[in-house]
């Protein structure tokens, strides 16, 4: 197995976490990771509804918690790089070695009670725009005052920013475009999460940072590093508020060579 790479926020799905509770210790450490991340990660991870586990605060400890799981379970000794999404990135920090495991779940409770409160502060949100020419999508985008958040794959770069100008630019998409509205609680990966940015940075400085067993990728720079500092940089407290680059990402670890 060549890369690793971790979603983030909407591969959540209700009970998800309910058939690895059934391995020996996945329940202990949920409980132990729930006082970390302030949640019930059990609760959501196995009862909670679809509505619940939406909520921003909740969902990014835990897809960190199912990340961290699942890698238990994988052949992690010949990954060349780790890499994530959005909330994800927190999880590939800490398989690549560049946080522990406690920290990255800290770190993602912080984060996402932060970037929630950042979203109460004005109406935002996002919307997909999938297909048309990427250079004239990115021009309507910043014509309308918004900002190109995410770039999620070949011919799909998402909008994010206030409410009434992703309506506008709903109304008069660019061509060959069409225009899909995202159930998310806010504009995420812009300057309206900057709270949230400072709030983590205030605590990210103290984590624990062990020398990096892999390469890391953050998304927006889509350069592997093997340096703990230039990682935990990138990812930990720059994330909420940066794009992210998932597919150009995505392709990078193709280039790496097995061990």
């Amino acid at each position: 197995m060549l890369a690793v790479l971790s979603p983030g926020q909407g591969s959540q799905k209700p009970g998800f976490l309910t058939p690895w509770l059934e391995l020996p210790g996945t329940e202990a450490r949920l409980r132990w990771w729930s006082a970390l991340a302030g949640v019930d990660l059990v609760h959501l991870g196995t009862e909670a509804d679809a509505e619940e586990i939406k909520d921003t605060a909740r969902t990014q400890p835990l897809l960190v918690a199912a990340a961290l799981l699942a890698a238990e379970h994988l052949p992690m000794y010949d990954v060349a790089v780790v890499a994530g999404h959005s909330v994800g990135e927190l999880g590939a920090a800490a398989l690549g070695g560049v946080l522990t495991s406690e920290s990255a779940i800290t770190l993602a409770g912080v984060r996402g009670r932060e970037m929630a409160a950042a979203c109460a502060l004005e109406p935002t949100s996002m919307a997909a725009l999938l297909g048309g020419d990427a250079d004239e999508v990115v021009a309507a985008i910043e014509a309308y005052g918004l900002y190109p958040a995410n770039r999620n794959g070949t011919g799909q770069i998402v909008a994010a920013g206030a409410i009434d100008s992703l309506g506008k630019l709903a109304a008069e998409p660019p061509a060959k475009t069409r225009v899909i509205t995202l159930q998310v609680a806010g504009a995420f990966h812009t300057p309206f999460m900057a709270p949230a940015e400072r709030a983590l940075a205030a605590v990210a400085g103290a984590s624990a940072r062990p020398t990096p067993a892999r390469s890391c990728c953050p998304t927006w720079t889509v350069r592997p590093s093997t340096t703990a500092a230039s990682c935990f940089s990138d990812w930990s407290a720059r994330s909420p508020r940066r794009s992210a680059g998932t597919c150009a990402c995505v392709r990078s670890p193709t280039s790496a060579s097995p061990r």
